[in-house]
């Protein structure tokens, strides 16, 4: 059996799409350890076809070179390939120190001594699933990221706060990328208004402490109707809240692609970047996206894969209003109502 080593992406989105070109290696007999940074860690320890993560100690955007040698020394001769996912020089330099045989990636930044098997950089923006597929020769039609997580674990998180499975919505309103990724914070609330008066269900705010100040505005927008757990739930738990909500509302980032891989009812709201690159690939998502919304005015703009607006009136997300998004949730409902449950 081949041993393979894999470098991960180091954004928790990215890292769910990498899960078919896992699966696929899986598929063809190879033994898959990954290393990760700690905060995407979780979700590859919620791909079964990984037999183990190592949590890798790097700071973001460092070089790190005095651990990286370190690394590489306890990883010498325990791999025959290793698959370099992100496409910086850094992230292949503990293949090539641990001497690994077979060190396969895109050519990336000038990677031609540390990677012996380059894929050429692709011309513009490919979805991201096919992207990493390229490096296992290409993947099966409609393959999709999938999840996993143990029923034990998902009734243990929900048990601390006193959930029970399908009780409530979950939003994740932030993105690492910036504003104009971000559907308003008056447009969440007044969806969770919507959403509080129809069904009498809580909505929980999921994301990073960062995102935490979004989230409190959208709760003070609509009270009663949201319980803020923005930076106050690890990367495990809120995985487990996504894997039992009801529905979840997201804006493109990297809860939405954990919703997705868990097959949940969902609207993704896009501005500046595409679901051309990046999509919910979830037969239960419904993308809002202007610029491919009947009845709407096209932006030229759109998109532009910037992170504020270069024109500050953020029209590709203020114009998909709160009805249109609550339509787009009650049509994935029905869609998964019409169906077997999948499987958490």
């Amino acid at each position: 059996m081949t041993r393979s080593l894999v470098i991960a992406p180091q954004w928790i989105g990215d890292a769910v799409m990498a899960e078919p070109l896992l699966a696929a290696l899986a598929a063809r007999g190879e033994q898959l350890t990954v290393a990760a940074l700690p905060w995407v860690a979780p979700v590859l320890r919620a791909m079964p076809q990984v037999g183990a993560v190592i949590d890798v100690p790097f700071a973001h955007g460092k070089l790190d070179w005095a651990a990286r040698r370190a690394l590489a020394r306890t990883l010498k001769d325990r791999f025959d390939a290793a698959y370099v996912l992100p496409n910086s020089l850094k992230s292949a330099l503990v293949p090539w120190l641990a001497r690994v045989p077979r060190r396969v990636g895109y050519q990336g930044e000038g990677r031609f001594v540390l990677l012996n098997e380059r894929t050429a950089n692709p011309v513009g923006k490919p979805p991201m699933v096919d992207f990493y597929g390229a490096l296992a020769g290409g993947l099966p039609a409609g393959a999709r990221p999938r999840l996993q997580m143990a029923a034990s674990a998902i009734t243990t998180a929900l048990g601390r706060l006193d959930l029970e499975p399908g009780s409530y919505w979950v939003f994740a309103p932030g993105a690492e990328y910036g504003a104009a990724k971000r559907w308003p914070a008056p447009h969440y609330a007044a969806l969770a208004r919507q959403l509080q008066e129809l069904h009498g269900l809580p909505v929980l705010l999921l994301g990073s402490a960062k995102e935490a100040p979004i989230c409190e505005e959208i709760a003070a927008l609509a009270p009663g109707a949201c319980r803020v757990l923005a930076g106050r739930t690890s990367l495990d738990d809120a995985m487990a809240l996504i894997a039992a909500a009801r529905g979840v509302v997201s804006n493109d980032s990297g809860l939405m692609h954990v919703a997705a891989a868990f097959g949940k009812p969902q609207a993704a709201v896009f501005g500046s970047t595409s679901p051309q690159h990046t999509p919910p690939l979830n037969p239960r998502a419904r993308v809002l996206w202007l610029k491919t919304m009947r009845g709407e005015a096209e932006l030229d703009c759109q998109p532009c894969f910037e992170r504020d607006c270069r024109y500050g009136h953020l029209r590709c997300l203020v114009d998909i209003r709160p009805e249109r998004v609550d339509a787009a949730l009650g049509d994935a409902l029905a869609k998964a109502a019409s169906e077997t449950p999948a499987a958490i």
